[in-house]
């Protein structure tokens, strides 16, 4: 019996902790630019951010058409060289969902990466038979802080945005999920707690999390 809400899992930080090798990546790319960015420009700047955002922050100007298609290719195909060997989930994601499953509840995944990055972490771990919504960046016309990608995930299950709970690790995430309306908890991979907009709970990683657990978000 399907349950009347739905999870929806952002990808980067939430399904898997890439932002250590998204870093290694950003750093080779941009060194061919002579740019050299501390951790906490990449923690301000790039973690949960677009790469149109990223690529204008660091080299200064707006990067668009063929040349931002280009250079967001070369840095993310860098990504899935660096990560391909590594990919693991964050500790009890894939017993979280298996008991959401079991449950009845309807899942999806909304990224902001391409959706390249989306197959590689796909074609590692046993998830694309449990999702419902798969959306990427080419998805959506908005990045998150919009909240357009949760707002097609929650229409693509057949649920209602206030009936959504979205698992996100960025300000522009949690953001973008609370903008969509749904219920967010923030997965504290990448920031502590403080410094995420205030969110509905907030886990380190999902041993903890249950079926219950996203239930009794909707009974308080």
């Amino acid at each position: 019996m399907e349950t009347p809400f739905a999870v929806i899992f952002d990808m980067d930080g939430v399904i898997c902790d890439t932002n250590p090798h998204h870093s290694l990546a950003w750093k080779a790319f941009l060194k061919k630019f002579e740019i050299v960015a501390t951790e906490d420009e990449f923690i301000a700047h790039m973690y949960g951010k677009s790469n149109s955002y990223i690529l204008k922050h660091f080299l200064k100007r707006d990067v668009i058409g063929d040349e931002f298609i280009a250079m967001e290719f070369e840095k993310e195909a860098l990504f899935r060289q660096l990560y391909e060997p590594e990919v693991i989930p964050i500790a009890g994601l894939l017993a979280f969902i298996d008991d959401l499953k079991a449950n009845g509840v309807k899942t999806g995944i909304a990224t902001s990466a391409p959706v390249e990055n989306l197959e590689l972490i796909l074609s590692k771990l046993p998830l694309a038979d449990k999702m419902q919504s798969l959306l990427s960046s080419s998805d959506v016309i908005h990045h998150k802080p919009n909240p357009e990608v949760y707002l097609k995930s929650a229409a693509n299950l057949g649920v209602l945005p206030e009936n959504c709970v979205v698992f996100e690790d960025s300000h522009s995430g949690v953001s973008a999920g609370k903008a969509a309306g749904a219920k967010v908890v923030g997965v504290l991979s990448t920031y502590k707690k403080e410094e995420l907009p205030v969110c509905d709970d907030y886990i380190v990683n999902y041993k903890e999390m249950s079926y219950e657990k996203i239930k009794s978000l909707f009974e308080s």
